[in-house]
């Protein structure tokens, strides 16, 4: 595993008692990030619905990598609630606010609290590739079977 570093600033009026995205184990891939609504307050997901929650922070991921949002687990599992654009890609050179899209794939209606963990962030490598035009693909076993031509 190797280290690197993601610098973070606060937007202005964010809650910094939230500090910064977190690991909760020693084995986490993903750092959990946290609703930081400006005026405190929360947001109500009708089933279907989806928001823009923010977090506070701005980013500086370095060259070479990115930063993917993820949705939490047990938020999935126990409430439907998901990240529609999952995995978020979020590039090295974005300096704007970061906000997580929240959707509420669930039932029932799903409130977004001041300081809930919404999301989590995975640091990942980068690889650039080239592309170039070719005038064979050459052949495969599989050939041009599409969606679902593997079996069950």
């Amino acid at each position: 595993m190797s280290d690197v570093t993601v610098l973070f600033s606060f937007d202005e009026g964010a809650d910094e008692t939230l500090g910064l995205p977190s690991y909760e184990t020693g084995g986490a891939a993903g750092a959990d990030l946290r609703a930081s609504f400006p005026d405190r307050r929360s947001v109500t997901l009708a089933p279907g619905e989806r928001a823009l929650v923010p977090t506070g922070l701005r980013l500086a991921i370095p060259e070479g990598y990115e930063v993917q949002l993820r949705p939490r687990s047990g938020l999935a599992l126990k409430h439907g609630i998901t990240l529609p654009n999952s995995p978020a890609t979020i590039d090295a050179d974005y300096r704007g606010p970061l906000g997580v899209i929240v959707m509420n794939a669930g039932q029932e209606v799903f409130t977004v609290s001041h300081g809930d963990r919404i999301a989590q962030m995975v640091v990942a490598p980068v690889i650039r590739a080239s592309f170039r035009l070719a005038p064979d693909l050459g052949a495969t076993a599989r050939g041009v079977g599409g969606f679902g031509s593997t079996g069950v």
